[in-house]
């Protein structure tokens, strides 16, 4: 009889990319099994590391009790290094099956992604660290990763600590708005798109009358109307030319992002501003792109927002694991290690409520009885 766990990884192996056995052999992570019966034991004994927090040794020891490799601690850090493209190109499968188109693949900037989150490893001592990332668009390659304490002076994130080169087009949040920030970038021959911060804004019109961001985002009466605004940013060194582009949500996304703040102020036991739910009407980005047209810059911080759903899940399941600390390509590994189970969930979610009686998807290549 087929115990829990084993049923539980059928349910997962349904969700896979179709070709997830044949990108193992691609990308040359099972060039040698030694230690693993199949490609299917090397990906399951990853993920007992990945998903479920052990370390390098637990995962080891539990993988020999359950049967599906009998290796080393050192042997699985190889391996884990050796799955990295492996592991990049089964997050791209679920990123498309999950209907985010990536980037234009003949766009003129190069598209970067960056992120950062806080690892908490368990136990009562477990370290907490700060990981900043950028992820290139449409290949999701992570050109990217640094680790650093949460705590002390340049450990924060922003744009500074990530190395900017010529033609970049460097997608952030809310969190990534600072106008030091938007100007290093700026001074690296590079572009910037990122969400506004209406609570630190500070811009100028190109006469340099201050520029009220109310005033200008509550024109936007209707539904999906857009606007945009020139708009420069006071740098410590430099101006920096760019512009305002802004929606105004519907009214349901009015509602929810208002209910949101809602609960967060009763949380707190604070009072919101009325600007603040005004605010809440409008999805606001400043840009120093100046080719792409208010629509298409919107457009392109919306594929940014529908990864940053992924990131959310990401940034729960990060707060458990031991994140490998001995080099960049381990650490690489983990990181779209952690993504592929954040994309499972959602699939998994997504599918559920359309699932088959018995509970999960039967093998493509399953024929159907005669």
């Amino acid at each position: 009889m087929e115990n829990a766990m084993d049923e539980n990884w059928r349910v997962l192996l349904s969700l896979f990319p179709g070709r997830w056995r044949d990108q193992a052999v691609e990308t040359g992570a099972v060039a040698r099994l030694r230690g693993f019966p199949s490609s299917e034991a090397l990906l399951r004994t990853l993920l007992l590391h990945i998903a479920r927090g052990f370390s390098l040794r637990e995962t080891v020891v539990q993988a020999k009790l359950a049967n599906l490799a009998d290796i080393s601690d050192v042997a699985l850090l190889k391996r884990l290094r050796n799955s990295e493209e492996w592991l990049r190109s089964l997050c791209v499968d679920l990123f498309r099956e999950n209907g985010v188109a990536l980037a234009r693949e003949n766009a003129a900037s190069q598209f970067r992604i960056v992120d950062g989150t806080i690892v908490k490893e368990p136990g009562k001592t477990g370290s907490q660290w700060r990981i900043l990332y950028s992820l290139q668009l449409p290949t999701l390659a992570c050109d990217f990763f640094e680790m650093s304490p949460t705590e002390g002076p340049g450990t924060g994130e922003s744009f500074r600590r990530l190395p900017v080169r010529q033609r970049d087009l460097i997608l952030g949040d809310a969190g990534y708005w600072s106008t030091a920030g938007i100007e290093f970038v700026h001074q690296q021959g590079a572009d910037v798109l990122v969400r506004i911060n209406p609570q630190t804004f500070i811009g100028y019109s190109p006469a340099g009358r201050r520029v009220g961001l109310l005033s200008r985002v509550r024109t936007l009466s209707q539904p999906g109307q857009i606007g945009e605004w020139a708009v420069m940013l006071q740098g410590q060194e430099s101006r920096v030319a760019g512009r305002i582009c802004a929606i105004r949500k519907s009214e349901h996304a009015i509602r929810q992002a208002q209910r949101r703040l809602e609960r967060k102020a009763s949380k707190k036991q604070t009072k919101i501003k009325p600007e603040t739910l005004e605010y809440a009407k409008y999805v606001m980005v400043f840009t120093t792109e100046a080719a792409a047209t208010a629509e298409e810059i919107l457009e392109w911080y919306r594929l940014r927002w529908q990864i940053e759903l992924v990131f959310k899940r990401f940034k729960t399941l990060t707060q458990l694991g031991h994140l490998p600390k001995h080099d960049e390509r381990s650490s690489r590994a983990w990181l779209y290690g952690k993504l592929f189970v954040a994309l499972l969930t959602q699939k998994l979610i997504r599918v559920g409520r359309a699932i088959s009686p018995w509970g999960y998807n039967l093998h493509p290549t399953s024929q159907s009885l005669a």
